[in-house]
Formats: structure tokens, sequence, C-alpha cells
């Protein structure tokens, strides 16, 4: 089938770096000149990547590659350019939708920030940097955009970078995906050195692991699909580089949707989806995918369970579902993990504009402290309440379906994970209860009279929830679309998921029915737990101690390191270097006490000196 649109898809990225060059030329006096430059730059992406996905809808379709010759040294040479896949044209809408959406959502949100335009020209460079992410056919381009979106995240998690917290958290986001980009790295480097020709470009690795002709060793293999997840860890916030996510949430909140719900935690899935024909080239790295991915979704689960701040409940829950994803793709359901991906985008993104819109009406996180908003801010707590029950499990909205595509696969594949993996959905869907009731039920516990949200604001909310209802029917149990078409029909498929579905939906009923006796109906006390085991709870609000862990073990470790260096360095190196320029110092001024061009001095060092020669040639005879 001829292609249109895929030919163009390199003007997606370019929009919005036009849009980010124009917002950083015009500076801060253009505030409403740069919303709408943003905005229109995000819709014109969005546009286009629909455009395309329609066209790789088709039958036929052949996926897409074009660029030029970048590098040229000798025998090696790297074409750079772009490259469109099922999977990468699935990415690009699921960018652009969010970042459209988030667009307009913080005209309302961000509108009497003195520095709004440079807010748009930040959103701007990240999404041109996602988009070129998304579109990169080769490992080093990749490598490029990835430390470029890390960049971005750094200028967005910080942007109010007079609050100390805001400071500390980006400088932290930063450090801490070093860690998984330094992996990333040397796994760019290693399949330099092996692959044949040194090609680094998407088609040949996938050629090359494909047919498994030995062309590299198993345990080469291995040390590159776990340097590559080490990358994804660090990105998507796995176990046990994690930590970073939650602190994120010091940024704005449609950061917070556009950057740590949607987009950049889920490149770190997209890689091991890029790269899934490496991984499943050794069993042992898939093994690793999976079980960090399902420790990770229960073990930021639980931590769900005992957070009051809004934004810190919804950041651990996207670790959580970052491990669902990563869980599939290490059992080897490709669809599985990108299917939640896609629909986790949308009420993932849903839900953070959703507290969003609450922080703006009661200027407060805690969730303590919030109550009864239901009844003042109506069109907020039903689009939230949709995104809190696809993100349960519940049909038949969107989550259900793509939760149940991941159980499905782990009861078949390994029934521990599965078991792992439906405590982790009871857990889910018990802090998201927990969430709803205590923010939008009850009698308000504040006196500010709380009123809904503009309708830049409350628009997004309303499409990203219809997306969150329609999303999930794209793959069910009855109709294999999206399996099929992501992988070409060859990923085996596991029928008979009748109990899987039932079980799935009952844990996340069991788990919102438990959150409405306890926050709600009051037949079990909100501290029921709590006031019998006070060391659990205060375990589950210190995050297992793992912030405390690190500091105390890598922190204050490099800290006294370095000391331990400076001072090497101070008195050590510095000290003999002080030493050497003294003594010359000294035997200076010495030679010029010695030379002062007194007759008398000259007689009297002679005459020192002859005593001394006759005494050591007299004294010979006694030595």
């Amino acid at each position: 089938m001829e292609t249109v649109f895929t030919q163009y898809a390199w003007l997606i990225p370019l929009f919005p770096l036009a849009a980010f060059i124009l917002l950083t030329s015009f500076g801060r006096s253009f505030k409403g000149l740069g919303v709408m430059i943003g905005s229109l730059a995000s819709l014109a992406s969005l546009v286009m990547a629909i455009l395309v996905l329609f066209e790789r809808m088709g039958e036929g379709v052949e996926d897409y590659r074009d660029g030029f010759k970048w590098i040229d040294l000798g025998t090696f040479q790297l074409n750079i350019g772009f490259e469109v896949t099922n999977l990468s044209a699935l990415m690009l809408v699921v960018v652009t939708v969010v970042s459209f959406l988030v667009n307009v959502y913080s005209a309302g949100y961000m509108k009497s920030d003195e520095r709004i335009t440079v807010f748009y020209g930040y959103i701007a460079l990240f999404t041109f940097s996602m988009l070129g992410l998304v579109l990169a056919d080769n490992m080093l381009a990749l490598y490029i955009f990835w430390e470029l979106v890390g960049v971005c995240s750094f200028l967005l998690v910080g942007f109010w970078y007079q609050k100390p917290e805001a400071k500390a958290a980006a400088k932290k986001a930063f450090i801490v995906t070093r860690i998984g980009d330094a992996g990333l790295l040397i796994a760019i480097l290693l399949l330099y050195w092996y692959m044949p020709n040194h090609a680094i470009d998407f088609v040949s690795i996938q050629n090359v692991f494909d047919e498994q002709t030995g062309a590299i060793a198993a345990g080469i293999t291995t040390l590159i699909a776990l340097l590559i997840f080490v990358g994804a860890v660090g990105k998507s916030g796995q176990f046990p580089l994690h930590v970073w996510l939650p602190d994120a949430m010091e940024g704005p909140t449609p950061i917070s949707a556009l950057i740590h719900a949607a987009t950049m935690v889920a490149a770190g899935v997209y890689l091991v989806a890029r790269t899934f024909d490496i991984f499943q080239a050794s069993q042992a790295a898939m093994d690793t995918v999976a079980y960090v991915g399902a420790f990770t979704a229960i073990f930021a689960a639980t931590i769900g369970v005992a957070q009051n701040d809004i934004k810190r409940i919804l950041a651990y829950s996207t670790v959580s579902q970052l491990g669902y994803m990563m869980m599939a793709l290490g059992l080897g359901s490709l669809t599985g993990g990108i299917f939640h991906l896609f629909t986790h985008a949308f009420f993932k993104a849903l839900l953070f504009l959703g507290a969003g819109s609450v922080i703006h009406a009661v200027h407060t996180q805690n969730i303590q402290e919030m109550g009864g908003l239901g009844s003042r801010m109506r069109i907020t707590a039903v689009t939230f309440g949709i995104g809190a029950l696809a993100l349960s499990g519940i049909p038949p909205l969107s989550g259900f379906w793509s939760k149940d595509a991941i159980l499905n696969t782990a009861l078949h594949e390994n029934p521990v994970l599965f078991a792992v993996g439906v405590v982790a959905a009871f857990f889910t869907a018990f802090y998201m209860s927990r969430l709803f009731f205590l923010v939008f039920a009850g009698k308000p516990k504040s006196e500010k009279q709380a009123h809904e949200s503009s309708w830049t604001m409350t628009l997004p909310l309303i499409v990203l929830a219809v997306l969150a209802v329609v999303t999930g029917f794209v793959e069910t149990p009855w109709n294999n679309t999206l399996g099929t078409w992501l992988s070409g029909g060859t990923e085996t498929t596991h029928t008979g998921g009748g109990l899987v579905m039932v079980i799935s939906a009952a844990v996340g009923a069991l788990g919102i029915y438990l959150g409405w006796l306890m926050y709600v109906k009051g037949t079990i006390a909100s501290d029921a737990v709590s006031s019998r085991m006070p060391w659990l709870l205060k375990l589950l609000e210190r995050k297992y101690y793992i912030d405390e862990l690190y500091h105390a073990v890598f922190v204050r470790g490099l800290r006294g390191l370095g000391m331990l260096l400076q001072a090497m360095d101070d008195f050590i190196i510095d000290g003999i270097v002080r030493c050497v320029g003294g003594a010359a110092v000294l035997l200076g001024r010495g030679g010029t006490r010695l030379q002062n061009g007194q007759v008398q001095t000259y007689g009297i060092i002679t005459l020192f000196g002859l005593i001394i020669l006759i005494v050591a040639i007299a004294g010979r005879r006694f030595w």
C-alpha cells in the first residue's frame, strides 16, 4: 500500500520544535501568544499523528524508513532518520493527544504565572524530544532524544525553582535517571561492538536477534538486554530507581500529567518493546523484567495505601502500573504491555489533571483536609471517578481490558506473578476508593468555598474521560485487533480468560467496597489496622525507608568519600606541592642572605669553610 502521510511523519516533532524556538525568542512578555503558539503546534502534531495512524491501519502496510548519512568514519557508516512502525504510530498518537490536552489545560491552570511563556516553551521542547525518541530509527539517535527528554524533565520538575523542594526534586530526578542512562549507553556500545558491521539501527538489530544466527553469544545478549532494561528502570521508575518519580510531583500538575503519567515514564516501556527481539533472545533477561515489574507493582501499590498527598498517591500508582507493563513484557506479552501503556496514558493523565483541578480549587494537596467536593465540582468529580474506576479495573472501562490481558498472560505463563498482580490490583482499587471518597464524599473540612474550574481545565477532563471509557475496546478477549496489528499475528494469544475477568473485576470491586465501608459508611474504622499495627502504617508512610537507606548509604557515603578525597587533595597532594615550593623559597632566601655584597660576610664564610675543611681532613685519622 502506498503511504502518503507516513512519508511526512518527520514533520510531527518539528511543529513543537518550531514552537519552542519562537517562544524562546519572544521571551516572557507574549503570554497570550505563547499559549496560542504552543497549543497550535501540539494540535498540528496531533492531527498529523492521527493521519499517520489511520494510514497504518490499512491492508498490506509495511514499515516506512527514511533518512540520510549522518556519520561516515572509514568502513563505519550510520544513517539518521525516522522509522514508522505500528508501535511508533500508536505512541505518536498517545504523546500528541496528551500533549495537546495538557497545553489546553495549562492555559487555565498556569494563567497567573509570570513565566507561562517559558512553561509552554519547555513543554514544546519536551514534546519534540519525546516524539523524536519515538521516531528514532537507531539506538544512538534514540539515546540523544532520551537524554534530551531527561533534560526537559529537569527543567519542568524544577520550574518553580524558588521552592527548595522543587529544586531538590529536579536534581534528584536528573541524578537518579542518569544511573539508568549509563546502563543504556553501555548497552549501545556493546551493540556497536558485537553487531555485524557495527549496525545499531533497529532493522538490523531485529534481523540479527530474530534469526538467532549465533552472531552474538548468549551471555553477551543477556548482558545487553539487562543493560537496556537498566535504562528503562531509570526512566520508568522501577524498583530500585523509583525514588525520583514521587518527588517529581513538586512540579506543576500539568507536568505530572504530561511527563510522569503518560509520556516520559512510558519511554522505558517503549524502549523494552522497541528492542523486544533482544529480550526474547534471552530467557534470563525476560525473567528479570517480569519479576522486577511484578515486585514494583505490588511494592508501590502498598505504599500508595498510606499516602495523604493526592499527587503522591497517583505517583505511586503510576510506578505500580508501569510495573504491570514491565511484567507483561517480561512474560512475553508485547500486546498486553503496550495495551496497558495505551489505556493508562489516558486515565492517568485524567486523574492527574483532575487532581490539579482540585488543588487549584482548595489550595492544598492533603486529602485529609478535603471532603465534600463532589457537590461543588461535579465535572471534576465525575471525570475523576471515571479515571479511578478505569485504574481500578472495573468493567467495561479501558483499564479493565488492559489489566485483564496482562493477568490472563500471567495466569498461563507464571501463576505466582498472576497472584502478585491480583493482590496489586486489590490495593490499587482500595487506595483509589480511599482517595476519591476522602476528596469528593462526606462533608467539607474547610471553610473555603471551592468551585468548578474553568472550561479550559474541564474540557480536557471530559475528553480524557471519554477516552478512558472507549479505548479499552480496541483489544478484548473476543477481538484481538490490537495484538494482531502490533505483532503481525505472530504473538501467542491465550484463550479461556473468563475466570481471569471474573477475578479481576471481583478484586477491583472488593477494594472499592472496602474503601466505601471505611471512609463513607464507617462500618469499619479507618484506623482499624493502623491502631493495631502502628509500625506498619509508619513503614508504609515512610515508603519502606528506601529514601533514608539511600541517603545513609549513598548520599552520606559518597559525601564522606568526597571529604576524604578532598582532604587527600588538600593535605597530601597540595601539601607536597607546598613543601617543595616552601623549600625552594627558603633556599632562595638563604642564598639571598649569603650573597649580600658585604666583604666581612664573605670573609667570615670563607673562614668557617676553611675550618670545616681542616676539621674534615684532619679528623679522618680518628674516623
